[in-house]
């Protein structure tokens, strides 16, 4: 059964996290064009040696992708996508200490790195492929469903809407009660941002993140980097950390349980801030 956003706990395999804060989860590219990345950590070694650095920074679980998701990046094949995720999946899950999750859209490459050691799943394309569904009936893995248009190749020109944050709760909902009927340990809901979404629809996503926290499951929300914060800046994506700073920060005040980020020592020194003034 999925875990509700009432529960103080976050069941991601054996991990029980609290959901009374903010955690971090940091990304881990393992690919050569990335949009943020650009390849920095596509040797195996780098990159668990820098899985290692986001814990050591503060991030409470670690997001492996071994196929580029930016807008308009091509699909890779299985074979390619298991060889950059895998060995890293395997060598850093039993180790890291923190619950290592699976960014794919292709069930064989889910299948395979849960069986490794992940114990999530995060789809970008919120189970569209329904194989995913059978991957959590044999795995009862925890996974994050992402509202998404289109594909990566696609998605820039499927960013129209009638009504947004009606059409992404809509989504979310339906595609996280598939996955409940399937057995997930946990459900997670991310409303996509930078997926079929121009700067004006995260903007308003952002502002509204309040009709995603009362949908009754954990809230993903992943600001890092963004295309939406070079378009209002000018700032390239390695220069964006001020901007996904703020966005951060409005995620710690809208009540959001988990932050996809690059750079996770930034995000958890504002983190920590932001949640000692609501407190105080």
């Amino acid at each position: 059964m999925a875990t509700p956003t009432t529960d103080q706990r976050l069941r991601l395999g054996t991990y029980v996290l609290p959901t009374d804060r903010t955690m971090i989860m940091g990304v881990l590219n393992v690919t050569p064009d990335s949009f943020s990345d650009d390849g920095l950590h596509l040797a195996s070694a780098d990159a668990i040696a820098h899985a290692r650095r986001l814990v050591d920074e503060g991030a409470d679980m670690v997001d492996v992708g071994g196929e580029s998701t930016r807008p308009g990046a091509a699909s890779v094949s299985t074979d390619e996508e298991l060889a950059r995720a895998l060995p890293v999946i395997e060598a850093i899950a039993p180790t890291l200490g923190v619950p290592v999750s699976i960014d794919t859209r292709n069930p064989v490459v889910a299948r395979a790195c849960l069986a490794a050691g992940a114990v999530m799943l995060n789809d970008i394309s919120g189970l569209a492929n329904p194989d995913m569904l059978d991957v959590l009936r044999d795995t009862g893995a925890a996974v994050t469903i992402m509202h998404m248009k289109g594909t990566p190749e696609t998605m820039a020109s499927e960013a129209h809407y009638g009504d947004l944050i009606a059409e992404v709760r809509e989504h979310l909902l339906a595609q996280a009660a598939k996955a409940v009927d399937a057995g997930a340990q946990t459900v997670i809901v991310d409303p996509g941002l930078g997926f079929a979404k121009n700067t004006q629809h995260n903007l308003r996503v952002l502002a509204n993140l309040s009709s995603f926290t009362d949908l009754g499951y954990p809230l993903l929300v992943g600001p890092s980097r963004k295309r939406f914060i070079g378009e209002l800046t000018g700032a390239a994506a390695n220069d964006r950390i001020p901007g996904t700073i703020a966005a951060v920060v409005r995620c710690v005040e809208a009540g959001v349980t988990i932050v996809r980020v690059h750079d996770v020592a930034a995000t958890k020194q504002a983190i920590t801030i932001a949640e000692a003034i609501q407190c105080a």
